[in-house]
C-alpha cells in the first residue's frame, strides 16, 4: 500500500455521482463494505512498516470518514432530487389505488326502507330538525300534560312563550307539514334524524333516526294498513316473514298497534335475539286520529288514513345482529369496516 493508491480512492470517491437509492447503496458496499476498496486497504495497513503505521493510520481514517460523507450527501441528494422530480416516474403506469370507503349501516338500511316503500307509491318528504311545539305535539293530539312535553324528555331550544322551540322528538312533525301543505291524496314516508333526552346504553340513545309513513285518502282501512306492513316486513326481512299487531296507544293514531316479525334468526322457534319468543318488535303503527285530521285541515269525515314509525338503528340491529345501538355513533373504524360488502342500495 502507498500513498498513491489512498489518492486514488480518494479521486474516484470526489467523482462519485448516483442517480437512484439503488446505486447510492452499491457504491456503499464497493468502497466500505466487507470487500470494498476501503476495507481492503484496512487489511493492507497490517503489514505496513512500524515507522509509517502512524501517517497510514491517520490518512486511512481520514479516507474512511470521506467516503461515509460522501455515501450520506449522495443519499440525501438523491432522496431530495427523487422528491422534486416526480416526473422521473413512468407516469404510464397504473396509480395506487385509494382505498374507498362505504355507506354507514344506518344510512344502508334508510335507503333500503325508501325504495321499498318507493315501490308502494310512496313520495318521501323531509323536514327540520329545529321544531316548534305546534308540529311536533299541538297539531298531533298531543294533551298539555303530556309526559313527552316535559324538559326531562325533550331538548328545548326556547321556552317561556306559547309555541316553543325544541329539537323534534319524532319524524311525525314532516308528516303535518305534509297534510299543510299538500292536498289529499297522500302518500308519503318521512326519514330524519331525532332527538330525545334519554341517557346513553345499549339500547337508547338521545340521537337516533326514525323514518315514519303516512297514508291519507278516501276510504283508507286497518287492514290497508296491515297490508301495507306486511309487504314492507316481507321485502325487508325475506317472503317468509309473518308479522303479528298488539294494541298499543299512540296520541295521534286510534287505533293504534306495535308491530312485530317473525324472528329471522330462529323462524319462529326462540333464541336469544328474540328472548325466546319468536318475534321481535319493529314499529308502531295506527289509524289518524281524526283530532289530527281535523287539526291540519283535512275533513276526517271525508278521508281518512294510517301512520307508521320505526328506528332506523332497531331495523339495522336486527339485519346485522347488533346488540349495541352506541355502535352506530362512535366512528370506531373496526366496527365500520365491517360493512365494507354490505349491497350498496
Amino acid at each position: 500500500m502507498n500513498r498513491e493508491d489512498i489518492d486514488k480512492v480518494l479521486s474516484e470517491l470526489s467523482e462519485l455521482k448516483c442517480r437512484t437509492q439503488k446505486e447510492v447503496e452499491d457504491a456503499r458496499v464497493r468502497f466500505l463494505g466487507k470487500k470494498g476498496v476501503v476495507t481492503a486497504l484496512f487489511d493492507e495497513f497490517r503489514v505496513v512498516d512500524k515507522e509509517k503505521k502512524k501517517e497510514f493510520g491517520r490518512t486511512l481514517n481520514e479516507l474512511k470518514q470521506a467516503a461515509v460523507a460522501k455515501i450520506e450527501q449522495l443519499r440525501e441528494t438523491v432522496s431530495e432530487e427523487g422528491a422534486a422530480e416526480g416526473g422521473r416516474e413512468d407516469l404510464s403506469m397504473p396509480g395506487d389505488p385509494y382505498k374507498l370507503g362505504s355507506r354507514h349501516p344506518v344510512s344502508i338500511v334508510r335507503q333500503e326502507i325508501v325504495d321499498i316503500f318507493r315501490k308502494f307509491g310512496y313520495d318521501v318528504a323531509e323536514g327540520p330538525e329545529i321544531e316548534d311545539d305546534h308540529h311536533v305535539f299541538e297539531a298531533l293530539n298531543f294533551p298539555p300534560n303530556h309526559p313527552a312535553r316535559d324538559m326531562q324528555d325533550t331538548f328545548f331550544v326556547s321556552t317561556g312563550h306559547p309555541n316553543p322551540l325544541l329539537l323534534r322528538t319524532h319524524t311525525s312533525s314532516v308528516q303535518v307539514r305534509t297534510m299543510e301543505s299538500q292536498k289529499v291524496p297522500i302518500r308519503v314516508v318521512c326519514p330524519g334524524r331525532v332527538f330525545r333526552n334519554e341517557a346513553i346504553s345499549a339500547r337508547a340513545h338521545c340521537i337516533f333516526h326514525q323514518i315514519e309513513g303516512l297514508y291519507v285518502d278516501e276510504g283508507v282501512t286497518f287492514a290497508d294498513l296491515k297490508q301495507a306492513i306486511l309487504l314492507f316486513a316481507r321485502e325487508m326481512f325475506g317472503q317468509e316473514t309473518q308479522i303479528r299487531m298488539r294494541p298499543s296507544y299512540f296520541p295521534f293514531t286510534e287505533p293504534s298497534a306495535e308491530v312485530d316479525v317473525s324472528c329471522n334468526i330462529c323462524h319462529g322457534k326462540g333464541c336469544n335475539i328474540c328472548k325466546g319468543t319468536g318475534w321481535l318488535e319493529i314499529l308502531g303503527c295506527g289509524m289518524v286520529d281524526p283530532n289530527v285530521l281535523e287539526a291540519n285541515g283535512i275533513d276526517p269525515k271525508k278521508y281518512s288514513g294510517f301512520a307508521f314509525g320505526m328506528g332506523l338503528e332497531r331495523i339495522a340491529m336486527l339485519k346485522w345482529r347488533v346488540n349495541d345501538l352506541r355502535h352506530y355513533f362512535e366512528n370506531d373504524m373496526r366496527f365500520l369496516k365491517e360493512f365494507d360488502s354490505a349491497p350498496e342500495v
